[in-house]
């Protein structure tokens, strides 16, 4: 299999706009995003990465092929100096599981060497533009695009934000992922939202009966309009001592029909994180 399969992920339209092709394809999204301009960094903000120049150091680690078995491609990196971006392929397979599911995902969020931690009873409020191309399809199975959990007990996900399918129906959904039921905190139809920047807002309070809110735009920035939202209450996102970090990226089942686990990506960009 060919290890620069991205260049298939795009419309023929965009593929004309593309100036060259690289060894994995940039996505000419970003050209046409131009009226939505990354955001210049929240003077209050604890977590304010800057791509061109923090790279992965803004993160407490990658989770990509840990298994060492395609050491030749490149799954997260700082593309275009404004924004991440993450890779994964169909054959990808993870450590965990027995071989039933694929990641590519950073973990934690790091402000000049010190990483931040969220500990119950503190609020938080993270934010990002999150760029979704077509080929990212929801699943029947879990597919976690953002997931928090506590490290020192691998514990959670606690929240999380899903791609799922249910027939020929896909939603994004926000999720009480450790709450019984996995409850829904917002979902809306994902294909609206598809191949073009959205930004994405979360409130959380830490605690084993804590809180959660989700906003999602219809596009880049505060005037966006507002494609979900919603919140609840006693919402088990516990640092069980230790402290819960968010991760970014994809990690899906493989056990989903094998027309939804193909080659794509994900972006993200304009990170910021903020504590009450």
């Amino acid at each position: 299999m060919s290890d620069s399969p991205f260049s298939r992920a795009f419309p023929r339209r965009t593929a004309l706009r593309t100036l060259a092709v690289a060894a994995v394809a940039v996505p000419v999204a970003l050209g046409s995003s131009a009226n939505a301009a990354p955001r210049s960094p929240k003077a209050a903000s604890l977590w304010h990465p800057v791509p061109s120049t923090d790279g992965l150091k803004a993160f407490e680690g990658v989770e990509a092929d840990r298994g060492h078995l395609h050491p030749t491609r490149k799954y997260v990196y700082a593309e275009g100096g404004d924004h991440y971006r993450f890779n994964i392929w169909r054959d990808d397979r993870d450590t965990t599981g027995g071989g039933d599911r694929q990641r590519t995902e950073v973990k934690g969020m790091v402000q000049n060497g010190t990483a931040l931690k969220m500990h119950d009873g503190e609020t938080w409020t993270i934010a990002y533009d999150m760029y979704l191309p077509s080929t990212l399809h929801g699943t029947s199975k879990f597919t976690h695009i953002f997931q928090t959990k506590t490290p020192s007990t691998n514990a959670g996900p606690w929240v999380t934000l899903d791609l799922t399918r249910s027939g020929g129906k896909e939603l994004i959904s926000a999720r009480a992922y450790a709450n019984p039921g996995s409850p829904s905190i917002a979902s809306t139809d994902l294909a609206p939202l598809r191949d073009k920047w959205v930004s994405v807002q979360w409130t959380l309070t830490i605690g084993a009966k804590g809180t959660a809110a989700f906003l999602i735009r219809d596009g880049a920035g505060s005037g966006a309009p507002i494609a979900a939202q919603g919140s609840m209450t006693k919402v088990n996102i516990p640092d069980q001592g230790d402290y819960v970090r968010p991760k970014w990226g994809i990690y899906r089942s493989v056990q989903s029909a094998s027309s939804d686990i193909v080659d794509t990506y994900l972006l993200f960009r304009n990170y910021t994180a903020s504590r009450k």
